[in-house]
């Protein structure tokens, strides 16, 4: 059973191409048919009928223009041959070249074999020729509209192409019939329409291209513009200086370039080479066309055709001057800027070159000391400067970063006097140095002097200070306007160094908060599995061994009741001791997970009853506080239940103040004792420290500890409850 193939999508263009026909050699055999009939059986046709036709004498002799008919169909049948078998999927590559070439040839040799004598005994050869030569435009139709590969892809290219193809068939029957050739002034007039014609399906498909098939295009770009400004050029000429003698052969010569662009496009290292290439060749191209205009319309316009051979020569001549002065000049353009640069300059580069540099250095991510040491050395050498200097910093103090020459380090200060002045001024010399910052003047007594302030955003970041002897060339216009564009982008990147910094600041801070949060979430989870072994191992240890006991002795009062009612009475009333001793250990259990009090009754009563419960005095004041979620009440109950065991431990003898209120949005805690303190900085490394932090952490809330050894300590911390 036969399988169905499903058709395949071009990447570079998002059209789907039909599968490969199915028959008994299968799409590879399919494919390498079609290679050979395109590669090589076409092309070797092609020559065998161009030698055949060649051979063929006819009287006036061989034209030049058939000549180079000739030659062109040899030529687009080596380029239907070479984009064959450089085709990377394995495709027959572009048929229609193929198709055209051979069309041509055998059109050509029709002709030929047509006009041998005895006229009208080779009817059927001139008829051959009238119906071939209309096929030759169809290809190339068919071509231009399925550039580069031959694949035309939609059902309206394979429209058009099909068209052309009756089109040019019915036309060359119809001469055939009518025992007409083809006239050579219409295949010079509707040859070139049906391209333009079919010129914007190319562009469409080549904004479509990508990758290979794309360079592909643009070398068939460029062989189609160097066709055509060929052709323009010398047909200029022949018009101006009668050279070209054979002007129609040397115009239809110049279409090779169309085939070779081909041919160069199938080459892999050629083919990236194609976008800079068609860049320089339009612009050379439309270059080429002003200036054949200007002569045309200077020339024959304005002027008169010349007559006698000399005019034409000197017409030649300077029509060749004028095309070599312009291939000449971009090159020697730039050969030209650098030595006037040079001449009007000294050594120098010319002084805007310093705002060149320093914009596109900062694009290279260069660190920021280089980048001002780099300025420093630019400004020197293009504005003969004795040095320059920059200043960097904030506050009321800059730092001499960069000096060259090296000059070391050094500082200056800026008052809140003037501050706001240098960072709103602009390029300043000597004059004004001397009334706001006079210490930039220290062992410059006599030097011309430039300052130029580095600020953004109305901050002040840095200066710029350059230094002229005293009897060097003052400083311009242009070098003020420099050096305030230099200080204007330099005070960009000092910003973006000040943000760069922040940022990484501010990362650091986050990443330190990350980690926190994972050791503070292993530590709850720890303190979890903690604290449920301690529930565990109380219960077993103390509640449970209780009532296994009074299960115990219950079993033996039973016993012993019916013998001896007193001593049963007394072991009941012992037993009933034992139960009262069971409930206080499971409510002192309880009061460890969750006090019922401080569910019941708020902060103030749960606090006030561990207050009663501690070895210490303990007083609780309660400013109008409130109840609130059960989050925030557990933390704070139980930060404040650590720090009063706290002091129980580590502060006998002293008396402990509860205090609780809100305030801005928050609710504050502090427990404070007059004990003997302790050093604060050991004690955040501890459990107790670590808990509380633990606790008010996971509801936005911060716990600090207050103390020197002798002046008891206060432990306070604040809970957001907004």
């Amino acid at each position: 059973m036969n399988e169905t193939v499903p058709p395949v999508a071009r990447p570079e263009t998002g059209e789907v191409r039909p599968p490969a026909a199915a028959g008994s050699a299968g799409p590879r055999g399919g494919r390498t048919a079609g290679r050979l009939a395109t590669g090589v059986l076409a092309p070797v046709a092609t020559v065998v009928v161009v030698t055949a036709g060649l051979r063929v004498r006819v009287p006036g002799g061989l034209p030049a223009v058939v000549v180079v008919a000739f030659v062109l169909t040899l030529a687009w049948a080596v380029a239907a041959a070479a984009c064959t078998w450089r085709a990377a999927d394995g495709r027959a590559g572009p048929w229609p070249l193929a198709v055209g070439a051979l069309a041509g040839a055998i059109a050509l040799a029709a002709a030929r074999v047509g006009h041998q004598p005895p006229a009208g005994q080779h009817q059927l050869a001139r008829a051959v020729a009238a119906v071939a030569a209309p096929l030759v435009i169809a290809a190339s139709l068919h071509f231009a509209l399925a550039a580069p590969d031959g694949w035309l892809g939609s059902r309206p290219r394979r429209a058009v192409a099909g068209l052309g193809y009756a089109a040019a068939l019915a036309a060359g029957l119809a001469l055939a019939v009518a025992r007409q050739p083809f006239p050579a002034l219409a295949v010079a007039v509707i040859w070139p329409a049906v391209l333009l014609a079919a010129a914007p399906a190319a562009r469409l498909r080549y904004d479509r291209l990508g990758g290979q098939p794309r360079e592909r295009m643009q070398w068939l770009a460029i062989g189609a513009v160097l066709a055509a400004d060929g052709a323009l050029i010398f047909g200029v000429l022949h018009l101006l200086v009668g050279w070209p003698g054979p002007v129609a052969a040397v115009a239809v010569a110049c279409t090779v370039a169309v085939p070779a662009s081909l041919v160069a496009g199938a080459v892999r290292r050629l083919a990236p080479m194609a976008g800079r290439l068609l860049v320089h060749v339009l612009s050379l191209a439309g270059f080429s066309v002003v200036v054949a205009a200007v002569y045309v319309v200077i020339v024959l316009g304005l002027g008169q055709r010349p007559g006698d051979s000399s005019d034409r020569e000197i017409l030649g001549l300077s029509m060749l001057a004028a095309a070599v002065t312009a291939v000449g000049y971009l090159p020697a353009r730039d050969r030209l800027m650098a030595s006037a640069t040079r001449f009007v300059y000294g050594a120098r580069e010319a002084p805007d070159e310093a705002l060149r540099t320093f914009g596109s250095r900062m694009t290279r991510a260069v660190a920021m000391d280089e980048l001002l040491l780099q300025l420093a050395e630019s400004l020197r050498k293009t504005m003969l400067l004795t040095s320059a200097e920059a200043y960097s910093g904030s506050g009321e103090v800059l730092e001499r970063t960069v000096s060259v020459p090296d000059a070391g380090r050094r500082s200056i200060l800026i008052g809140d006097r003037e501050r706001p002045v240098v960072t709103r001024a602009g390029v300043s010399g000597s004059a004004w140095a001397s009334i706001w910052l006079p210490a930039l003047l220290d062992g410059r007594p006599r030097a011309q002097l430039r300052v130029a302030p580095i600020s953004h955003a109305g901050e002040l970041l840095g200066l710029l200070v350059v230094e002229r002897p005293e009897d060097a060339d003052a400083f311009t216009e242009e070098d003020d306007r420099v050096l305030t564009e230099l200080a204007r982008q330099a005070g960009l990147a000092f910003y973006n160094v000040r943000l760069d910094a922040a940022l990484q600041t501010t990362l650091d801070e986050l990443r330190h908060q990350a980690d926190e949060l994972r050791e503070s979430r292993a530590r709850i989870v720890a303190s979890g599995d903690a604290e449920r072994r301690r529930v565990e191992r109380d219960l077993h240890d103390g509640a449970q061994q209780h009532l296994v006991a009074l299960a115990v002795n219950l079993r033996l009062a039973r016993d012993i009741i019916t013998d001896d009612p007193e001593a049963g009475g007394e072991m009941l009333a012992q037993m009933a001791e034992d139960i009262q001793a069971t409930i206080r250990e499971l409510r002192e259990l309880a009061h460890g997970i969750y006090p019922p009090l401080l569910a019941d009754n708020g902060l103030g009563e749960a606090l006030r009853a561990a207050g009663n419960r501690s070895t210490l005095p303990v007083t609780v004041t309660t400013d109008g506080i409130g109840r609130y979620s059960q989050g925030v009440e557990t933390a704070i109950y139980f930060c404040c239940l650590e720090a009063l065991q706290n002091a129980a431990k580590h502060a006998a003898g002293a008396t402990v103040a509860v205090r609780l209120r809100e305030e801005s949005g928050g609710l504050l805690f502090s427990v404070s004792d007059d004990g003997p303190g302790f050093d604060a900085a050991r004690a955040r490394g501890g459990h107790g420290f670590v808990n509380m932090s633990d606790r008010l952490g996971a509801i936005g809330g911060t716990v600090r500890w207050e103390s020197q050894p002798g002046h008891g300590s206060t432990i306070s911390g604040s809970v957001p409850i907004i």
